[in-house]
C-alpha cells in the first residue's frame, strides 16, 4: 500500500470528505457495468455501446447503455445517430436530462438512455446496416464503430 493511501485511509476516518471519496469502493456502479442488458453493437477509443430493444404500453423504445471515459451531463437531450454511406438515422433521446454515474472502481462512466423508436428503424438498427454510429449532445459527439 502506497504512503498516499495510508494518508488518506487516515484522513478518511477523520471523516474528510475528499479522502472518503477517494477511498470509498462504488461496488453499486459496477455491478450495474457487469451487468449491462442487451448486445454491444458498437465501440470505440472512448467506449462501448449497448442496446436492447423494449415494448411498454404499445411503444417501441431502444434502451442504450454508454460505456465511456465521458462524464455525459446534459439538460437539453442528445441523439444517437446511425451513419451508413448514403443515409442517417438519427434518433432523439426520449428525455432531455442525461447524467451519467462514475466508477472509481473500473473508473468510467455508465449512462442510460432511451430512445422511442419505429418498427422500421428497429429492423434497421437489427440488420446492422449502418457503418458507424455517434451519440451527439451539447456541441460534442462520441463516435463509434459497428462491430
Amino acid at each position: 500500500m502506497g504512503i498516499f493511501k495510508k494518508v488518506d485511509k487516515i484522513l478518511a476516518a477523520f471523516g474528510n470528505i475528499k479522502a472518503l471519496e477517494r477511498t470509498h469502493v462504488d461496488t453499486y456502479t459496477e455491478n450495474r457495468i457487469r451487468t449491462i442488458k442487451g448486445d454491444k453493437i458498437a465501440q470505440s477509443k472512448e467506449g462501448e455501446l449497448w442496446i436492447h430493444f423494449q415494448s411498454l404500453a404499445g411503444h417501441d423504445f431502444l434502451n442504450a447503455t454508454l460505456l465511456s471515459n465521458v462524464n455525459l451531463s446534459t439538460h437539453k437531450g442528445g441523439k444517437l445517430v446511425f451513419s451508413t454511406s448514403e443515409d442517417l438515422l438519427e434518433l432523439p433521446s426520449d428525455n432531455t436530462t442525461i447524467e451519467s454515474d462514475h466508477s472509481n472502481v473500473s473508473n468510467c462512466f455508465i449512462t442510460e438512455l432511451s430512445f422511442v423508436v419505429s418498427k422500421k428503424e428497429i429492423n434497421f438498427i437489427k440488420q446492422k446496416r449502418a457503418n458507424s454510429v455517434y451519440f451527439q449532445f451539447k456541441k460534442k459527439q462520441l463516435l463509434f464503430t459497428i462491430i
